[in-house]
């Protein structure tokens, strides 16, 4: 792993204008605010992936939210999602602290990248298939760069299924034809496969999703992580 290649991958994603209809998307939505973030100054570019390079765990979203990672640039910061991620990271000891509001919220985490199948907020929260395949590129890479992930927890059905999509295009899982539920684990060679119902409110609020089947979820990955050397 090398850290330039690391910040030419970010700059990269940053720069990115692969998708018309998401760079006007995001653009709009970066102009056009809502009231109660008028006084923030918008990221509204592609988001990249953030955390502990060196991570085991990699966990895998859908894509930013408008208000939220395209406002903070940051994936997960800003938005209830992602309350709901940063309070789960914190209990089980990956996360310094229990909500992340913006990036210089002094948030510092631990054994866990977190990243997006698709890196800019798309209309209605539904990236086209075309724009997924587009960002392909940016997990593939990031997955040749984290070379000590054990554990991928992918958020959502859309999420899932293109990370099974990725893996299999790599070489790194024999199929992508893996059924997606709700706590669905899967041990592949050096890898272990999560599913998890996304945490958006949607979910949240119609306890789709429940704060015990997500919290056992973050339990279970640090009793898988725990079996391997290093982790505390």
């Amino acid at each position: 792993m090398s850290w330039n290649q690391w910040d030419m991958l970010n700059q990269e994603i940053i720069k990115c204008r692969r998708c018309p209809r998401l760079v006007e998307y995001r653009e709009y939505i970066a102009r056009k605010k809502t009231r109660r973030y008028m006084n923030w100054s918008y990221w509204g570019k592609p988001v990249p992936g953030y955390g502990d390079r060196n991570a085991r765990l990699l966990i895998v979203g859908l894509a930013p939210a408008a208000h939220g990672a395209n406002r903070t640039g940051r994936m997960f910061t800003g938005d209830s999602s992602g309350d709901w991620l940063f309070k789960a990271l914190y209990m089980t000891g990956f996360a310094n602290q229990a909500v992340s509001k913006s990036r210089d919220d002094g948030l510092y985490v631990k054994d866990v990248y977190i990243t997006a199948i698709v890196r800019c907020v798309p209309p209605k929260n539904l990236p086209r298939s075309e724009e997924i395949r587009n960002c392909r590129i940016y997990l593939k890479r990031e997955l040749e760069l984290l070379e000590n992930v054990k554990v991928i927890l992918c958020l959502g059905h859309l999420s899932w299924r293109n990370t099974l999509e990725t893996l299999y295009e790599m070489g790194l899982i024999p199929t992508k034809k893996l059924g997606f539920r709700h706590g669905a684990e899967y041990r592949i060679g050096g890898l272990t496969l999560i599913a998890s119902y996304h945490p958006s409110r949607q979910n949240t609020q119609t306890r789709r999703l429940t704060w015990d089947m997500w919290a056992s979820i973050f339990y279970r990955i640090k009793n898988i992580l725990s079996k391997h050397e290093g982790f505390n």
